[in-house]
């Protein structure tokens, strides 16, 4: 049985289009790691969700915006509001700021993570202690759509302290880089405005890399995969 019948199994309810889209990410090449880091487009990725439990809460809203040639490109930002069963609870509303009424007339989940799939490619996916909306957005995307997320990500909040060490001392929040680099943020806890936040943190991180010759994608990787060793040894 190829892939496509078996997708076709845990997906019966997408419609010939929708199927034909999801097909055609699942297609697309990854991207090659040894390219540039000036011709290599990011793309920043930022979440609200029901709750903190990664595996257990539901994923509200995604935010992104693409970071080409160490620019952000705030006219190529993506956002949308996935419609819920029942909205969240009141506390969890006030945090994000996404009503109930909102939440209840969302666009449909699958149509909403197809756009989001068209969008990203297979594109470098970045984000701030990444692996939350990794794993939110995989779980979403395996739930609606039946495949899961096959990007690439980068987590800034490992990346970030090695290729800036003398900042790093004690910041270890979003919140800590963006008042230690003078990034404001006014609208925290919305996804775009915290996608955006996250892609000048990435603008820096990148400057930072130039600067010590780091030439492509591939060095970041072992970047941080460096810091994660170290931080799980110290």
């Amino acid at each position: 049985m190829s892939w496509w019948e078996r997708f076709l199994r845990r997906s019966p309810q997408l419609s010939p289009a929708q199927r034909m889209r999801v097909e055609r990410y699942a297609n697309l090449a990854r991207p090659e790691f040894k390219h540039s880091l000036r011709t290599t487009r990011f793309v920043v990725v930022d979440v609200e969700t029901t709750g903190l439990r990664p595996y257990q809460d539901r994923l509200i809203a995604i935010g992104a915006i693409p970071v080409e040639e160490n620019l952000v490109r705030l006219e190529g930002c993506f956002e949308v509001v996935l419609r819920q069963a029942r909205p969240s609870a009141n506390d969890n509303i006030l945090l994000h700021g996404i009503d109930g009424t909102t939440q209840l007339s969302g666009r449909d989940p699958a149509e909403a993570l197809i756009d989001f799939l068209d969008y990203v490619r297979k594109d470098v996916l970045v984000g701030f202690h990444a692996n939350f909306d990794r794993v939110m957005i995989t779980r979403a995307t395996k739930e609606a759509l039946g495949i899961e997320l096959q990007n690439p990500w980068l987590d800034l909040a490992v990346l970030t302290p090695e290729l800036l060490p003398d900042q790093a001392r004690g910041a270890s929040t979003l919140d800590d880089w963006t008042e230690r680099l003078e990034i404001e943020n006014p609208a925290r806890h919305n996804a775009v405005a915290d996608a955006l936040v996250t892609a000048q943190l990435l603008q820096v991180t990148l400057a930072a890399a130039e600067e010590r010759e780091l030439a492509c994608v591939a060095d970041l990787i072992e970047i941080e995969r460096a810091g994660r060793w170290l931080a799980a040894h110290r």
